[in-house]
């Protein structure tokens, strides 16, 4: 069994910063690929960012390319997500999601089903 715990979110003015964190227990948390994902009110839940298990690559939303950062720290079983330049639309409930499906792979996605495991959420809010 995988839990992620989220942390790292609130209320933030627009263009200001957040990092997001999720700490990972049970399984061997480097050998999988991780993911970010976020759901605004009155929306799907959709993808933001991921990871390799080795962090060599990397994959972002348009919408956050250029503005975020996906990274993880193996000894410290955790995965962020640095949000600079946020904006109002950035609102939303922001999800860590594992994908233990594959180890020591190199293919990260961005389809919800591809990952097994998922945190509580954290609430980011960004006003105007």
């Amino acid at each position: 069994q995988v839990q992620l715990v989220e942390s790292g979110g609130g209320l933030v003015q627009a263009g200001g910063s957040l990092r997001l964190s999720c700490a990972a227990s049970g399984r061997t948390f480097r050998r999988y690929a991780m993911g970010w994902f976020r759901q605004a009110p009155g929306k799907e839940r959709e993808f933001v960012a991921a990871i390799s298990w080795s962090g060599s690559r990397t994959y972002y939303a348009d919408s956050a390319k250029g503005r975020f950062i996906i990274s993880r720290d193996d000894a410290k079983n955790t995965v962020y997500l640095q949000m600079n330049s946020l904006k109002p639309e950035d609102t939303a409930v922001y999800y860590c999601a594992a994908d233990y499906r594959q180890y020591y792979s190199e293919n990260i996605y961005t389809g919800e089903g591809n990952y097994d495991y998922w945190g509580q959420g954290t609430q980011v809010t960004v006003s105007s």
